[in-house]
């Protein structure tokens, strides 16, 4: 098996990508930034998926190259794809599960990637687990004030995406596969805080916010309102229609995916 390259190596999936396969004795290369920072056990590249130019060194004598996206739009997504298409053979995407929305920079690097002429394999988790570390500080102070509640998410741990990539960038059988990645379980927003809580030794509750509060404050925070908007959309959805569950991980790696319990026990010192 050839050299695999892996961008986003320092993320919350990337990190864990890189660590699996060094585990299994493979050859791995990882894009980052600043070498002398990532401090991670493998080859390292410096590179930035922001300046195409930057890539060809990381590129040389790659197969494979899991693909973490850096941005909220495709901007410059066609010269990297391309960069990536005269040295490797394949690629593996993390995109998401929007099929649901309009046309966003996943569904145009997913297309990029269809007409590049390389391998592909489209990884669509939906809601991340790790996106409650947002809530860390609230969960501190003992109340998280946040809209949607009874908002149902069946949240992947990050550790479930990397195995999967893993498993599909070092077997057979998966280009031209699109896989839906969930956590196995559905939890409202409001339990999320309960079981993290309970994970982190700390009793939490839940606060109710009115979306008009929380778009206001999302603003300020992101910057960006058509994503705020999007969230919210989200959100206010799952009250009525909770994200599906899927199997995809128990039956690409023959395991039950993780749940969120196991989550919160894994970064129970990030919320104490």
């Amino acid at each position: 098996m050839g050299k695999i390259l892996v961008t986003g190596a320092t993320g919350n999936v990337g990190r864990h990508v890189v660590s699996q396969l060094a585990e299994a004795g493979l050859e791995v290369r990882a894009l980052v930034r600043d070498p002398a920072r990532a401090r991670l056990p493998v080859e390292m590249a410096q590179g930035d998926l922001n300046a195409a130019e930057t890539l060809e060194p990381a590129l040389e004598d790659v197969e494979s190259v899991f693909l973490l996206w850096p941005s909220v739009t495709a901007a410059g997504a066609d010269e990297v794809i391309a960069a990536i298409a005269k040295h490797a053979r394949r690629v593996v995407y993390l995109s998401a599960n929007v099929a649901d929305e309009p046309v966003t920079h996943y569904h145009e690097i997913e297309q990029l990637i269809r007409h590049s002429g390389l391998g592909w394999t489209f990884l669509r988790p939906g809601g991340f687990a790790a996106n409650t570390l947002g809530w860390a500080g609230q969960i501190r102070q003992g109340v998280v004030r946040w809209p949607y509640g009874q908002a149902s998410r069946s949240l992947i741990h990050e550790k479930d995406i990397a195995a999967v990539a893993v498993h599909v960038l070092t077997s057979a059988g998966h280009n031209g596969a699109t896989y839906i990645l969930t956590g196995p379980e559905q939890l409202t927003q409001a339990e999320q805080v309960r079981v993290i809580g309970e994970a982190a030794g700390r009793e939490v509750r839940w606060e109710e916010q009115p979306p008009e509060e929380a778009r206001d404050q999302l603003m300020a925070a992101w910057g960006d309102p058509t994503f705020v908007e999007s969230a919210l959309r989200t959100w206010d959805g799952f009250v009525t229609s909770p994200e599906p569950v899927t199997d995809t991980v128990r039956r690409l790696l023959g395991r039950p995916a993780l749940t969120f319990r196991q989550w919160a026990r894994d970064h129970a010192a990030d919320f104490s």
